[in-house]
């Protein structure tokens, strides 16, 4: 239990040992509460494109890279990149906007609204980033399966042998087995980063709630 809830159960108690907060006092130490969440989820979400951004810096000149460039692929990541930051970019400014509207808020009612539009981006942000990762794994593979020749080839010796199920089935096997390791791995930080600041969020929501009964 933090300061704002021990602050918040003695309210209204009689006891004269506890200071007598006010319902302004309480809803500006719920909306300073809010108001650092939604700038430290603006932050992280700053950071995390950082990161990301610099692995892709850091394996350029790579085996990987040299891969990637072998097979053409620019024709499907640089629309995908284009794509992705400017959504990216446009979520940025909704964090941003979120962060200015609770700093400004002036009653209960509109920080509450504030508040689950806020819990709506990060919920929208993180499901366009897996999305986007599904997308991207599906178009690859595509692209790959039509122009890798070693996957060419290998796809004509199945065929002749009759064996083309059996090599479609293991390159699927393979793409999902990637895909559920990085998108459980995404999971899992954003719950345990996000899902931290949102439920932080919520409480302080619920708090607004009490507050106005």
């Amino acid at each position: 239990m933090d300061g704002l809830d021990l602050l918040k159960k003695d309210w209204k108690k009689d006891d004269k040992d506890y200071p007598k907060l006010s319902y302004d006092e309480l809803y500006k130490m719920i909306l300073k509460k809010s108001s650092s969440i939604v700038k430290w989820i603006f932050i992280i979400s700053l950071l995390e494109f950082v990161f990301w951004f610099g692995i892709s810096f850091l394996l350029k000149g790579t085996s990987f890279s040299g891969k990637m460039e072998a097979l053409d692929l620019n024709a499907i990541l640089i629309p995908i990149s284009i794509v992705s930051y400017i959504v990216i970019f446009y979520f940025f400014y909704l964090f941003y906007k979120n962060y200015k509207n609770i700093s400004a808020t002036d009653n209960s009612k509109t920080l509450m609204e504030n508040i689950l539009k806020t819990r709506r981006t990060v919920k929208y942000y993180v499901i366009f980033n897996l999305a986007m990762i599904v997308l991207g794994a599906i178009l690859g593979t595509y692209y790959a399966i039509n122009h890798d020749p070693e996957l060419i080839t290998k796809i004509q010796q199945a065929s002749a042998n009759g064996n083309t199920f059996a090599v479609y089935a293991g390159i699927m096997a393979a793409i999902i087995l990637v895909l559920a390791i990085a998108i459980g791995a995404l999971i899992l930080f954003y719950w345990l980063i996000y899902g931290l600041l949102l439920r932080r969020l919520n409480r302080n929501y619920i708090e607004l709630k009490r507050l106005e009964v």
